[in-house]
């Protein structure tokens, strides 16, 4: 089925005929969000048509007038396309007939057409009204509320606002980001933290010697007390990439330390 991952990878894909490791890894973490394409001119448009918009929105809505429709960390526009757009979807999802199936392409086209304006407004300033009650102000970068964070290593993660977490800029893929990481809430939570996405990434350069970089989520290890617990989470938080080491040399150089049959 169509979708706005697909719709953005075969923008980003068809932009070039040759990729390196650089360009590869930069066209992974292309920023643009196709799904608010028409989302958000629609949310403009009713907000025009709308005399029962206040103050607030009207300043928010400034901002999103002016987005240029790319996630980041440090992106206001980016926290309240993402919190309204999953308002709306799950309003447009309670109109739907029962057994009614479409595509991520044709939702939008659905939400548009079967939401009022005013149902989309009063999401919108439902939206504003979230975040001020959460964080004492609407203008939150996406970043400051959408974090990555491991504690205990189980599959079922234990999340904390007080506890360290880092941000991230990249959003569902649901929205056409092609770095993907789906968020949410939890209980005793204010803040989103990670629970789908890439959780495994890497570039190969095929020739006479192999080239490569990857990057997990988090850390091969899942003992909190290992050294190598998050050591990777900075760079996947970041869109950046760790080198391979295929061959032995490299292997050895970057040892810590060297086990032979019957070391302890």
């Amino acid at each position: 089925a169509d979708n706005y991952r697909g719709v953005n990878a075969v923008r980003v894909l068809s932009s070039k005929k040759i990729f390196t490791l650089d360009t590869l890894i930069a066209s992974a973490n292309d920023p643009y969000l196709a799904g608010f394409e028409k989302l958000i001119p629609d949310l403009i448009s009713s907000y025009e048509h709308y005399s029962g918009a206040g103050t607030a929105e009207k300043e928010a809505i400034r901002m999103l007038k002016g987005w240029n429709l790319s996630y980041g960390e440090k992106s206001i526009s980016t926290t309240l396309a993402i919190q309204w757009g999953e308002k709306v979807r799950q309003l447009a999802f309670s109109k739907l007939s029962p057994g009614q199936r479409m595509d991520a392409i044709a939702f939008t086209d659905f939400m548009i057409n079967n939401l009022t304006p005013e149902e989309k407004i009063n999401s919108f300033r439902s939206t504003l009204d979230d975040l001020s009650r959460n964080f004492g102000d609407w203008k939150m970068a996406w970043g400051e509320i959408n974090r990555y964070q491991r504690l205990t290593g189980e599959v079922q993660e234990s999340y904390d606002d007080s506890k360290p977490s880092i941000p991230v800029g990249f959003t569902s893929s649901m929205w056409g980001s092609l770095a993907a990481y789906t968020s949410r809430t939890f209980d005793g939570t204010k803040k989103r933290y990670g629970i789908g996405g890439n959780s495994f990434v890497a570039v190969v350069e095929f020739g006479p010697r192999l080239i490569a970089r990857s990057v997990i989520t988090g850390g091969e290890s899942s003992d909190p007390g290992s050294a190598h617990f998050t050591d990777q989470a900075e760079l996947y938080c970041k869109g950046k990439f760790k080198q391979v080491n295929f061959y032995p040399e490299d292997v050895k150089a970057h040892a810590s330390r060297n086990y032979h049959p019957g070391d302890k």
